[in-house]
């Protein structure tokens, strides 16, 4: 990644929660424009700040001084992860994700099963596809697919033959 656009990873707090959704929602109509719009920006915000803020870490990758991606994560779950199109490809999703592999030993996440590009992100990650829906019990009534990962146990250093 080029010097200058090397992102800052930032803890999140409730200052920057209208931030942090409306990159969702950029990131996220960009990448999927039929994807019906069934809440308002201020029901989104109000979803990140009473619900994911106290129930989840939430960073955000930030360039110069704009906030360019965002995850949300706790219990084993991505709750969030969303990079704006405009900076997508440059690392700053791995980067993110990378967060929170580094604290879970265990991670699931769904996606829609159109948003081919980011199931090719998690998968390149080592996420297994382990369940697919017909969308019913979404809210956008989108075929979803439920992600897992888990991290490998290490391997024990070679024991040396007792003598």
């Amino acid at each position: 990644m080029d010097g200058a656009l090397e992102p800052e990873i930032v803890t999140l707090g409730a200052e920057h929660m209208q931030v942090a959704a409306g990159i969702r929602r950029v990131a996220l109509w960009q990448r999927l424009p039929w994807l019906p719009d069934v809440h308002t920006p201020e029901e989104e915000e109000q979803y990140w700040r009473m619900h994911l803020l106290p129930n989840c870490t939430i960073l955000g990758a930030a360039v110069g001084n704009k906030l360019v991606g965002v995850i949300a994560y706790g219990d084993e779950w991505i709750e969030q992860l969303y990079v704006l199109p405009g900076f997508q490809g440059m690392g700053i999703g791995s980067l993110l994700l990378g967060c929170a592999k580094g604290e879970m030993d265990e991670i699931r996440l769904w996606t829609f099963q159109r948003n081919r590009g980011a199931r090719a992100f998690y998968e390149r990650h080592g996420f297994s596809a382990e369940e697919k829906t017909d969308g019913v019990d979404n809210e956008e009534k989108e075929p979803d697919v439920l992600y897992h990962w888990r991290r490998l146990p290490e391997l024990a250093p070679d024991l040396k033959p007792s003598d």
